[in-house]
């Protein structure tokens, strides 16, 4: 894909957002249900994962980390955003990696220390690109996949979570 051909996909729905935009507003959902022993199955609508403790916490491993997760999609959501923004700003990259770790402090999730955090301190979040870009070229680039990139936006800002139930 091309800047003409990004541009043209995505004209109408810029149009429309400025024109309405109550049409912006998608709500995106997810869904699980218990599992096996301490798991849960979340649909992803690709397939079932089945997410359980971590092995700090007393899970087996077999199962996905939550937290691992939560890492997985923000470098989908950050090399998404980079290539689409790379294909935008006509930036001719000829591979990137991305990769992200974070720090837990598992005596939080477990109770052991009411002064150590539950969730992740801090979060690195690396690209390692290949491009013949500018310097200047590949900054731009970067700071705009910050800005326009979901999850990175939404995990350095936070939102409001409301949480519900039914029995």
């Amino acid at each position: 894909m091309n800047s003409d051909e990004i541009r043209a996909i995505q004209a109408p729905l810029k149009e429309q957002y400025k024109t309405d935009p109550e049409s912006a507003i998608i709500t995106l959902k997810a869904s699980g249900k218990l599992g096996e022993g301490l798991t849960c199955k979340v649909d992803t609508g690709k397939s079932l994962v089945e997410a359980g403790l971590h092995p700090a916490t007393g899970g087996t491993g077999l199962a996905a980390c939550s937290g691992d997760m939560l890492l997985e999609a923000l470098v989908a959501c950050a090399g998404v955003t980079l290539s689409a923004v790379a294909t935008a700003i006509e930036i001719d990259l000829k591979d990137a990696a991305l990769s992200a770790e974070g720090d837990l402090d598992f005596r939080g999730t477990l109770g052991v220390s009411k002064e150590a955090p539950v969730g992740f301190k801090n979060i690195r979040l690396h690209y390692n690109i290949e491009t013949d870009a500018t310097d200047e070229q590949v900054s731009t680039l970067l700071k705009l996949t910050e800005r326009y990139c979901v999850v990175y936006q939404t995990l350095s800002a936070g939102c409001i979570i409301d949480v519900s139930h039914n029995r």
